[in-house]
């Protein structure tokens, strides 16, 4: 290998001899842990989920390498089987975004899908998006992956709610609003658990 590549630039030397880097980053992402195990305790206490996945413990997961960033997740609701999800996850990505987003695939887009086209007014009052990527497990919100409900009409909207392989909508929320961040995904967790269709009994 070139040598040159083995180099570090002024800027990686400064912060290859930074510990407090590295630290403050640490205290941040348990910071978000902590944030996002309170939100855990929120939402169990929230009644109206389908049943079979309410009783699901919540789970939280982090990784250093969504396209190359750190990040965190809360999953709950969460069940996932190859043909069949449904899901609420908080997302943070460092750098970027909160986000929140309910998915539903297999049954569970079949059980809600008609309520979720009661609510396209609703949804694209609050600036919510929905997944247009083939791609079920991205989370960045390029254009090519998410449409804001607001800028869809609802013939549009309605075609990928009853054609796509699944559903997903999301809000994206900028990390400035970490100290709010509690309150509006509480809120925002309230808005999508009214799409969410009860089990067939």
């Amino acid at each position: 290998m070139d040598s040159t590549k083995l180099r570090l630039s002024e800027e990686e030397l400064r912060l290859v001899a930074d510990p407090d880097f590295i630290l403050t980053k640490n205290a941040i992402i348990q910071k978000v842990y902590a944030l996002f195990g309170e939100l855990a305790d929120d939402f169990r206490q929230v009644t109206g989920l389908p049943e079979e996945v309410a009783g699901i413990s919540p789970k939280i997961s982090k990784g250093e390498n969504y396209r190359g960033l750190p990040y965190v997740m809360l999953d709950y609701p969460r069940s996932f089987s190859a043909g069949d999800v449904l899901a609420v996850r908080c997302f943070f990505w460092w750098g970027n975004f909160f986000s929140i987003t309910l998915q539903l695939k297999g049954i569970y887009r079949e059980m809600s899908s008609s309520l979720i086209l009661r609510h396209y007014s609703f949804l694209s009052g609050l600036d919510y998006s929905l997944a247009i990527s083939p791609d079920e497990w991205r989370h960045d919100f390029g254009e090519d992956n998410y449409r804001k409900i607001k800028d869809m009409d609802e013939h549009d909207f309605r075609l990928y709610v009853t054609a796509h392989p699944y559903i997903k909508i999301a809000r994206i929320f900028p990390l400035s609003s970490w100290d709010t961040m509690r309150e509006q995904f509480g809120k925002a967790f309230g808005e999508l658990g009214l799409l969410i269709a009860q089990p067939v009994k």
